[in-house]
């Protein structure tokens, strides 16, 4: 007869993006639980009763957690020790591969970014929607910036090398969902899905339909970081009453 099971308590963290939320799903869904993946790694660690994960808080799909906790139950064989604190951290480190991270070809994306500066035809680079045709596809792109960034999570990625890049755009307007497209495209060339060139001829080719399909941009890394004005633009609001 074996000992009786250890109780731990653990914590975790995740990007959310490829799990349909934190808890157990049928494994045989498209997108599973956050807590599949944690016991299937668990399974390597040979218990004699199956390890089960109870969370502490749920998370729905997408969401990332910076921390979120669990309690589990291990039950090892006869004459077999509890695991320490550090022997299980270990293991189901080991187990828990992160996911591929693949490299961006920076250089390449900053050279494909060099053709989005400017006044051109945007109509690539825009989403239709009801009152597209009403508004000109032609817009300026003052700046384009793709520069290296601390990141806000990056000191909760300490143990990774992970790098965070910024892409930043600054231009008098926008159109819809014009930006997620640039970062979309800049994306895909750093990806060697495309190449720097290729930019150039999606802006020549003036069409919204020419646009590679799932190469936007999601909006959930997208940020309004400032509106300015120059003093021009002040001038012509007016003053109270005018």
């Amino acid at each position: 007869m074996g000992c009786a099971p250890a109780r731990y308590l653990v914590f975790f963290q995740y990007f959310g993006t490829r799990y349909s939320g934190v808890v157990e799903t049928k494994s045989d869904q498209a997108l599973v639980g956050v807590q599949n993946y944690l016991e299937k790694a668990a399974q390597n660690l040979k218990a004699s009763v199956p390890i089960k994960f109870h969370i502490s808080s749920r998370t729905d799909t997408g969401v990332h957690a910076l921390c979120n906790a669990a309690h589990l139950d291990i039950q090892r064989g006869p004459g077999k020790p509890h695991f320490s604190e550090e022997q299980l951290l270990f293991s189901l480190n080991y187990h828990l591969r992160p996911e591929p991270i693949r490299p961006l070809n920076v250089p390449a994306m900053q050279e494909a970014a060099q053709f989005l500066l400017g006044t051109h035809d945007f109509s690539t680079f825009r989403s239709l929607n009801s009152d597209a045709e009403l508004k000109s596809p032609v817009r300026t792109i003052l700046q384009v910036d793709i520069q290296p960034s601390p990141g806000f999570l990056a000191h909760h990625y300490e143990h990774r090398p992970l790098e965070f890049w910024e892409v930043k755009f600054r231009g008098r307007s926008f159109l819809y969902r014009q930006v997620r497209r640039m970062v979309g495209a800049l994306v895909a060339v750093g990806q060697g899905r495309l190449a720097p060139h290729h930019v150039k001829e999606l802006l020549e080719a003036k069409d919204a339909l020419a646009f590679p399909p799932n190469a936007m941009a999601p909006p959930s890394g997208l940020f309004l970081k400032s509106v300015e004005y120059d003093e021009a633009d002040l001038a012509m609001t007016g003053s109270p009453g005018e």
